[in-house]
């Protein structure tokens, strides 16, 4: 059969990229082709367009870059229809991936399948009507989710979630390349973990390395983004603080460290699933008015998905104007070795853990794809 799959940012192409793995189990004679990155590249099939060409975030990003975006959905739906797949298979970048929903089912093209869901739990909700309408299909990879849209007349499948098999993965491999947890070096080290996208690393990289590099016994790393040049980066670390820039190992920077600074997203996920202890930082401009205004629009008490799958604040969600140097280093220091915190946070990681569950989510997931397009 063939799939055509849409992935935005490097955690989409990520997760793509091993379901296309298990796909290829379940259905050999699978062809693939995609909007996604190099890692879905990896596995076979024809890129039309990498994410790097995608990844826009905040409003004036995103209206500055508005004829791009609008011309990426046209050449993506014209593709769609010219190549005929079997099934679109979208993953999370709700903004691009419903419009494209709504094009495929309008237009009768194929099934439309959406793997990670969009986050309509937190806000923009009205968005069940597009998913009921468009989506024949959605698997879910977090426990809360079959609930929430049970409770909307949409029925999901929990697959499991797809970060537990990557980190299962990587560890057999570095198992294997004998790169076992702070063998590499055997210094500490704190890894500062800033996004994927440039606004998020703008707004955020600056103050995570001030406020770390207070911690002078400890090595600075940050796990850069691999679509992100370098030079980059070197725009917002401040003079005088020495940190490593690695691309592409961020579960070996994490492994590697004590404790980590991450901003909201999968990172904090995947911070969990590796048991390092974390804070999470979230610098947005205007940080009061958006505190008012997130009580306001918000749907859900966190942020971080940490929180949000245990039920509870388990990590500390510096945000918006929670997010200063001073809390930075007030909440590091309570994770770090010795740290009051930080026995507390790796317990509650482990239940966290046996909420999300085991390994296997792409194969799940693969396997509850492939049955539904032959039955269908």
């Amino acid at each position: 059969m063939r799939y055509y799959l849409i992935a935005g940012e490097a955690s989409g192409d990520l997760h793509a990229s091993n379901l296309m793995k298990a796909l290829k189990q379940e259905d050999p004679q699978a062809q693939f082709r995609f909007y996604g990155g190099d890692k879905m590249a990896a596995v076979g099939g024809t890129l039309v367009k990498h994410y790097r060409e995608l990844a826009y975030m905040g409003f004036v990003p995103v209206l500055l870059h508005l004829p791009t975006i609008l011309r990426n959905m046209k050449q993506c739906k014209a593709d769609i229809a010219t190549w005929k797949p079997d099934v679109v298979i979208l993953i999370d970048y709700p903004g691009f991936n419903l419009d494209i929903a709504k094009y495929v089912h309008s237009h009768n093209i194929c099934k439309v399948f959406y793997y990670i869901s969009p986050k309509i739990w937190a806000w923009k909700e009205y968005r069940i009507k597009n998913i009921r309408r468009d989506v024949d299909a959605l698997f879910s990879i977090l426990p809360f989710e079959v609930k929430w849209f049970e409770e909307r007349d949409y029925k999901v499948h929990y697959v499991g979630n797809p970060c537990v098999d990557a980190v299962e993965e990587w560890r057999q491999h570095s198992q294997q390349e004998g790169m076992s947890k702070g063998e590499k070096g055997g210094e500490r080290q704190i890894a500062i973990l800033a996004g994927s996208r440039k606004q998020e690393i703008k707004d955020n990289l600056r103050m995570m390395l001030e406020a770390a590099s207070t911690f002078k016994a400890y090595k600075l790393v940050i796990a850069c983004a691999p679509s992100i040049d370098p030079s980059y980066y070197q725009k917002y670390i401040p003079t005088g603080i020495e940190v490593e820039l690695r691309f592409g190992q961020t579960y070996q920077v994490l492994s590697e460290s004590v404790a980590a600074l991450v901003t909201s997203g999968t990172a904090t996920l995947e911070t969990a699933i590796l048991e390092v202890p974390q804070v999470v930082c979230y610098y947005i401009p205007m940080g009061k008015f958006i505190t008012w205004l997130r009580s306001k629009i918000l749907k859900v008490k966190y942020i971080s998905l940490v929180n949000l799958v245990a039920d509870k604040e388990i990590v500390q969600e510096l945000v918006a104007d929670r997010m200063t140097k001073e809390n930075i280093i007030q909440y590091l220091r309570d994770i770090l070795p010795e740290g009051k915190g930080r026995q507390r946070m790796m317990q509650d990681y482990q239940e966290m853990n046996q909420r999300l569950g085991g390994s296997g989510a792409s194969k799940r997931a693969a396997q509850a794809m492939v049955k539904a397009l032959k039955n269908s």
